[in-house]
């Protein structure tokens, strides 16, 4: 089979293209036919080591997964003698990065708890835009912030993977959503559902007046400072995602900020969860929530689609096209 191939730690041009073996299965694994695959910044992490505490986990000198890719969705070829929930033939989708990655090929062995049956309403994909951010989006959203009915949330990053989903989940759950965005962005913010809307390319937040129980620091920075101003008295930071800058001042500032006050600030990682896929596929399946696409790469193209998101202006998910 095609598999791309990282060896080291390096940036998108160190990533290769090669003909490898398909994997074996063990007793609680099935083996997917990938049919799409997406970018997430997790795969920025594993192709440059970087932030440098990231290597605990995925190799200290060189990438310990040698296949990248963590969304899947595809078609199950073969299923080890344990797995109970899957056949031959069911269209799955799922979060490799738990189990493994490896969705940057033509075919994955999956642990068995690390995927779902895609929604049915959903192309391949559209499935594969799915799992990481959705998660992500859910995650941050119902365990960190803890949404309730009528909380007033602000979502500073609000058009990328995670953001889009951002928006609808929040809205799931009833919570007021003002979504902060660049000019070409805003239509599509309203469309997904954000009660408001701010142009960062027009209004400073610095001169924002409005106050928010909860604040999700999606993608970019700001200093805490400013987010600080616009919390409510008992309200809480969460930095899902983004730029490196803020996730040290959450960690750094915004833990002594947490001491001193009652706001609150932490990072948050997601975890593979098979429930939270299946959340997601309901509220896909009832038209609550959908997958916003940018653009679609090959295979041999990762290289390329790394490049382009790491510039950071993509819409919805980058997605990687395998099996069409």
């Amino acid at each position: 089979m095609k598999a791309i191939i990282s060896e080291r730690y390096g940036q998108a041009d160190s990533l290769t293209l090669r003909e490898v073996v398909i994997p074996s299965l063990d007793r609680n694994q099935v083996l997917v036919k990938v049919h799409a695959s997406s970018i997430n910044f997790g795969n920025l992490v594993l192709l440059t080591g970087k932030p440098l505490p990231a290597r605990l986990a995925f190799g200290l000198l060189k990438p310990k997964y040698s296949i990248p890719g963590g969304d899947v969705a595809g078609i199950v070829e073969a299923v080890g003698e344990n797995v109970t929930g899957f056949q031959i033939g069911d269209e799955v989708f799922g979060d490799l990065s738990t189990s493994g990655w490896g969705a940057f090929a033509q075919y994955t062995a999956a642990n068995e708890t690390s995927l779902a049956l895609k929604p049915s309403n959903l192309t391949f994909a559209e499935a594969a835009a799915v799992p990481m951010a959705g998660a992500t989006a859910l995650q941050a959203i119902r365990d960190s912030g803890k949404l309730a009915a009528g909380m007033k949330v602000l979502l500073h990053g609000a058009s990328g993977g995670v953001g889009t989903f951002a928006i609808q989940i929040a809205k799931v759950y009833g919570a007021e959503v003002t979504a902060v965005v660049s000019t070409r962005n805003t239509e599509m913010a309203r469309a997904l559902g954000a009660d408001h809307v701010l142009d960062y390319q027009k209004e400073n937040l610095e001169n924002h007046e409005q106050t928010y129980d909860v604040i999700f620091g999606v993608n970019g920075a700001q200093p805490l400072s400013v987010y600080n101003r616009l919390l409510k008295e008992n309200g809480q930071f969460i930095h899902v995602g983004g730029e490196s800058s803020q996730m040290y001042q959450t960690l750094l500032k915004g833990s002594w900020l947490s001491m001193v006050g009652k706001k609150k600030y932490s990072t948050f990682l997601h975890r593979t969860k098979q429930e939270d896929l299946l959340f997601l596929k309901e509220q896909i399946e009832a038209g609550k929530i959908r997958p916003i696409i940018d653009r679609e790469y090959s295979l041999q193209e990762v290289p390329k689609a790394i490049q382009y998101f790491e510039k950071g202006r993509s819409q919805g998910k980058v997605i990687i096209s395998v099996f069409n």
